[in-house]
């Protein structure tokens, strides 16, 4: 399951991050890494972008990107 599967409302843990050199890099750099666990605040009409709260700040991602985060 990817972050982008995630329910409005529902709380998640980071799994695995996919992808390669500076993607994953920036992923990581906006605090999403292994074991941190992620509220899924809104999803845009479209489904692009999805808001997220994680480490106590909010942050918006693409939705590309959030199918590169597997979550438990």
């Amino acid at each position: 399951m990817t972050l982008r599967d995630v329910k409005i409302g529902e709380t998640c843990r980071v799994k695995r991050i996919r992808g390669e050199g500076a993607l994953k890099r920036r992923i990581m750099d906006m605090g999403i890494t292994k074991g941190v666990e992620i509220y899924v605040r809104k999803v845009a009409p479209l489904g692009d972008p999805v808001e997220i709260t994680v480490r106590d700040y909010e942050l918006s991602i693409r939705k590309g990107d959030a199918e590169l985060i597997e979550v438990e």
